[in-house]
């Protein structure tokens, strides 16, 4: 369950517009961030992000 006990949507499951307005929207919010070059603290950070807009996010394999 996500925040406010809405369930979370998968990314994968969300249709290409909305992906594309998340990361949008993530780059926003990214220009707010110390600029790192470890790939796992920015999947992480996306992760958590992604999450309190009540999407929940996995790595591909």
């Amino acid at each position: 369950m996500g925040q406010h006990g809405v369930p979370m949507r998968s990314w994968h499951e969300l249709t290409p517009r909305e992906q594309l307005d998340l990361r949008e929207a993530y780059g926003h919010y990214l220009d707010s961030l110390p600029p790192t070059c470890d790939m796992t603290e920015k999947v992480e950070r996306f992760r958590r992000w992604l999450a309190d807009q009540g999407v929940e996010y996995t790595s591909p394999p």
